[in-house]
């Protein structure tokens, strides 16, 4: 009497026989994952934009006047990325540094009108890649799916505002 699959039978061999094959929901999420990343890359490339710097533009544009320190910070970055993120931003004519009154160690960030500009087209981008995503899904199956995909993110200290890629690698 065994007590599992025989080698070379259907239940062990990965084949349509197999009942009891577990879900691959890590890599279906992983594929819809990359797949969100390439639609939105595409969206901000028409911006002459990268997706990190369309992140950090929507953060200053949520907290205008954020210090340098406090954006890494809220990125979860070290502050020398954060600081090439803004050099190119600033090149852009997209963001503004100035020193802070309260204390001039402090450089606090801004959108220019360009830059507002170029927040607005995001909030349109990102509408579009939703709406590709959950393109097939009736409306209360993606409700559906963004209350389980919440709930997951909550249960694991996931921040719904910032994305784990601005995160530096543990040294």
């Amino acid at each position: 009497m065994s007590d599992g699959p025989q080698p070379g039978s259907p239940e062990s061999d990965g084949s349509r026989g197999d009942q009891r094959r577990h879900p691959r929901i890590g890599f279906l999420l992983s594929q819809l994952g990359a797949h969100a990343t390439e639609l939105f890359a595409d969206q901000t490339r028409g911006l002459g934009i990268t997706p990190s710097e369309a992140g950090v533009i929507r953060i200053i544009g949520r907290s205008p006047g954020i210090s340098q320190r406090a954006l890494a910070d809220t990125l979860g970055s070290v502050q020398s990325r954060v600081v090439a993120l803004i050099d190119r931003l600033e090149g852009a004519g997209l963001v503004t540094r100035t020193r802070s009154s309260a204390d001039r160690r402090v450089q606090e960030l801004r959108l220019t009108e360009s830059g507002s500009s170029v927040l607005r087209s995001l909030r349109q981008a990102a509408e579009a890649q939703e709406a590709a995503i959950v393109d097939g899904l009736t409306s209360e199956q993606a409700a559906e799916l963004f209350g389980l995909l919440s709930k997951l993110s909550s249960l694991r200290g996931l921040d719904a505002e910032v994305h784990v890629g601005y995160r530096d690698a543990p040294r």
